[in-house]
């Protein structure tokens, strides 16, 4: 009797599990069985004007999805909101030209902003941009200060950057020396 009752349980749980799901039904009152992961719910989200930690958090997770135009937007809006971690992914995206155009005033901007929030890796990406001139004017000085701040709040890289004598080789090997050369 007790193999009935499991294999019964289990068959039940099986149809369950392997059911489609409800369908999502909007109307004048909302919208029954909204869609509560992946892009559709991020779209909605933006259209709605949603912004908070969980959709800003998941929307940072868009940007290795290869959707960089709905990561842009969700992002910006999140850094925008005051978010420190997305202005730091901002910053990437404007440095790596995803989603839009490559532009170094605007990444070292966000780093800035980030840094002056007072997020350890806005402090330190900020930091290497000034000691670059990459996106703002160059002041090695101001730069080292900054990393010291982030290394002060614990930031490992930072660290690493301070013992080994502020050689940016040490943290960021020469792939893209061609676009860290100072741009004043």
């Amino acid at each position: 009797m007790t193999n009935l009752f499991v294999a019964m349980s289990v068959t039940m749980i099986a149809s369950v599990a392997f059911a489609d799901p409800p369908a999502t039904v909007e109307d004048d009152l909302g919208i029954l069985n909204p869609q509560d992961t992946g892009r559709e719910m991020l779209t909605r989200k933006i259209e709605m004007g949603v912004i908070d930690s969980i959709t800003c958090s998941l929307g940072i997770n868009v940007t290795k999805n290869d959707n960089f135009e709905l990561a842009r937007e969700l992002t910006q809006r999140c850094a925008e909101a005051g978010y420190t971690k997305a202005m730091t992914w901002m910053s990437q995206l404007e440095n790596n030209g995803l989603g839009g155009e490559y532009n170094p005033d605007a990444s070292a901007e966000w780093d800035r902003r980030a840094a002056e929030a007072g997020d350890p890796v806005g402090k330190f990406n900020y930091g290497l941009d000034l000691m670059r001139g990459h996106g703002v004017a160059q002041d090695e000085t101001l730069g080292r200060e900054y990393v010291d701040q982030a290394a002060k709040d614990g930031l490992e890289i930072a660290k690493r950057l301070q013992g080994a004598d502020y050689d940016l080789d040490a943290v960021t090997p020469d792939a893209d020396n061609w676009k860290y050369g100072p741009l004043f």
